[in-house]
């Protein structure tokens, strides 16, 4: 039985069956759909905006978190099986972008439906070995004051130690999965077209790393960085919808044209 049949991952606030364009967004390490809850609003009324949790959070609360990227590729892979009948495309933050990177991966390798555009926020190029960092590992207050710094954790999460106790495990497990993932040699460069956003004073992901993108793109469209930190599009959301509409329509009018794919 397909993982979509037993729980429901996708949220999709206005569902639009015959939709021109189907778009998931995949959230950041230890974030959920909610961080995109008004970005369906601002999407063309023709495009089906589909929101995604990773088990361990909302609807998915009583579920294990996954404990590594293949384990939450996997899930993910089964929660959308049945909605890629249409053009469909990635954006994912963070995590979310390591996540929609490999899903596109395992598409590929599938020899299945591809997306039409990937686009990665606020995640850094694959490089050798394991990503470098040790957040998973730090004490709690540490922690605490890492994520406030970053922004995107809500102010009741880190300061109500009840409701941190709840979430810790979770956060501390999708660091672990982003700390510990390790590309796989051999891995061919994408061949979907390609768009890279970032902060441009995201000190977690520099603007090198995102450029590092270009070795790994063979469609590279552009790379759009914004003022702010690694969580530079909560207060640009408009900026970056619009972006992201623009993006998806330049890669579809370039599969029109024959562009090579």
């Amino acid at each position: 039985m397909n993982s979509h049949q037993t729980v429901d991952a996708v949220i999709r606030p206005a569902p639009v069956p015959d939709a021109a364009v189907r778009i998931f967004l995949f959230h950041h390490a230890g974030g959920s759909h909610l961080v995109y809850r008004d970005w369906a609003a601002r999407m063309p009324k023709n495009w089906d905006v589909c929101l995604l949790d990773a088990p361990g959070r909302g609807r998915l609360s009583g579920m294990p978190p996954c404990g590594d990227t293949d384990a939450l590729v996997d899930f993910f892979r089964g929660q959308i099986a049945h909605l890629l009948d249409r053009p469909f495309a990635f954006f994912g933050h963070s995590m979310g972008g390591l996540v929609a990177y490999e899903l596109t991966n395992r598409l590929a390798a599938e020899g299945g439906p591809a997306p039409v555009w990937l686009g990665l926020s606020a995640r850094g190029a694959p490089r050798i070995g394991a990503e470098p960092g040790d957040r998973h590992l730090m004490p709690a207050e540490e922690l605490r004051h890492h994520l406030e710094a970053m922004g995107g954790t809500p102010r009741d999460v880190l300061a109500d130690p009840d409701v941190w106790d709840m979430f810790e495990p979770m956060i501390r497990n999708d660091l672990k999965l982003v700390e510990t993932w390790r590309p796989r040699p051999g891995t061919p460069p994408l061949t979907v077209p390609v768009s890279i956003l970032g902060g441009a004073s995201d000190t977690l992901v520099t603007r090198d790393r995102l450029a590092a993108w270009a070795a790994y793109a063979q469609r590279l469209q552009g790379m759009y960085v914004y003022p702010g930190g690694h969580f530079y599009f909560m207060d640009k959301a408009d900026d970056v919808t619009r972006r992201i509409v623009a993006e998806v329509d330049r890669a579809l009018t370039g599969r029109v044209l024959g562009a090579p794919r």
